[in-house]
């Protein structure tokens, strides 16, 4: 307990320990601390969280089935409701197949755990999520890292790599990059994989439900579908709901069933969640959908403009994740807290979740957001920079 105690203290010492807070609130405004805010760190970036028709499904779901799943996948918990999304996600993805999983970060971690091994090679975005990086290591293929969407270096890396070739290749990548905001150059990866014979594999947590033409995702924003092998994504950001899926061929998928562990060993997710999730690609697919895409990015533009013209580093956000670089850990946490004190909660970012001397503020956009109060929120967050 001793060397904990002292651990955490140094932690706080460097500006670096975590508490957690209580969040009141969905929508685009929320009660931390006692005090009503401007709530600029939420991933429910199309507001469906509060949805009235994800509600009632997800009430409907828990009446007909039950609270919980009562078991496991593989045992008695796979419900109708898992079923269906499954199908639906599978259609919606225009894949052979999908799979539940309970998180964004068991289904990292299960599916490169249950499909490559020791012979395999990894080729992996230096910037990718740590649900990734742990899935890496977990598969004990070789990981080979690249620069943070360097094309050049990674087509070198894969003719380097070409002569020791024994198993299956890899490329993964975020389609959308949860800390920076930009976006992965798929096209270029797609023929990368195509010319080297490989697989790519998207986790489209932060694309799925905002980007493309029918909220597909950033493979459907860069012309790509069809070409992604293996497309993760998430029900718990911009689909407003909870945990995540893979949409690949039916091998894939049965592979995964017989062999990922986060999926054979976990209890299912609770049937109000798959309802829900169905309910959100309802409206994903609708024009309720586009309309409230197009005010996503009608608050994105203004908001992001305001900060740049305020002369901050966005970095080279391209969506709804806007990262304000500050540098270290002291004054980004100090910036934190004037924004909590003048009504505008978002959170300071640290290593590790950053690279060292990458702090930022990373705020995040709502189609709910009022565009008026975001202007305002992007002045005052300018103003806590300069301080």
């Amino acid at each position: 307990m001793e060397r904990w105690e002292k651990e955490l203290e140094a932690l706080a010492a460097a500006g670096m320990r975590r508490t957690l807070r209580t969040v009141d609130g969905q929508g685009p405004r929320a009660v931390v601390d006692g005090r009503d805010v401007l709530l600029l760190c939420s991933n429910n970036y199309l507001g469906l969280a509060g949805h009235p028709a994800l509600l009632e499904a997800a009430a409907a779901a828990t009446w007909r089935f039950g609270a919980g799943s009562g078991a496991s996948r593989l045992v008695s918990g796979t419900l109708p409701p898992h079923a269906r999304l499954e199908e639906r996600l599978a259609e919606f993805k225009g894949s052979e197949a999908a799979l539940l999983f309970n998180s964004g970060f068991a289904a990292n971690t299960g599916i490169l755990q249950g499909l490559f091994g020791p012979d395999d090679v990894i080729f992996s975005d230096a910037l990718n999520h740590a649900s990734l990086i742990d899935g890496c290591r977990l598969s004990r293929a070789r990981t080979v890292v690249y620069p943070h969407r360097d094309l050049q270096a990674l087509e070198r890396l894969l003719t380097e790599e070409a002569p020791r070739r024994r198993g299956r290749w890899l490329i993964v990548t975020d389609g959308v990059f949860s800390m920076d905001g930009d976006i992965a150059p798929l096209p270029a990866l797609c023929a990368l994989k195509e010319r080297f014979d490989a697989l790519l594999m998207v986790d489209d947590a932060h694309g799925t439900g905002v980007l493309g033409a029918t909220g597909r995702g950033t493979a459907e924003h860069l012309g790509c579908l069809g070409r992604i092998d293996l497309q993760m994504g998430t029900l718990g950001k911009a689909l407003g709901g909870a945990g995540a899926y893979l949409a690949a061929p039916r091998v894939v998928i049965d592979t995964l069933i017989n062999r990922s562990r986060p999926f054979i060993f976990s209890t299912s997710l609770p049937p109000a969640v798959p309802a829900a999730a169905l309910a959100a690609l309802d409206i994903v697919e609708s024009a309720e959908g586009a309309a409230l895409r197009q005010r996503l990015q009608d608050n994105l533009a203004g908001f992001a403009a305001r900060l740049r013209a305020a002369g901050l580093d966005l970095l080279d956000s391209a969506t709804q994740i806007v990262p304000v670089l500050i540098g270290e850990p002291a004054p980004t946490m100090a910036a934190t807290r004037r924004l909590l004190d003048e009504g505008i909660f978002l959170q300071g970012i640290r290593p590790p979740t950053v690279p060292d001397g990458t702090c930022r503020l990373r705020a995040t956009v709502m189609a709910t957001h009022d565009p008026g109060e975001l202007l305002r929120a992007a002045d005052r967050i300018a103003g806590a920079c300069r301080k």
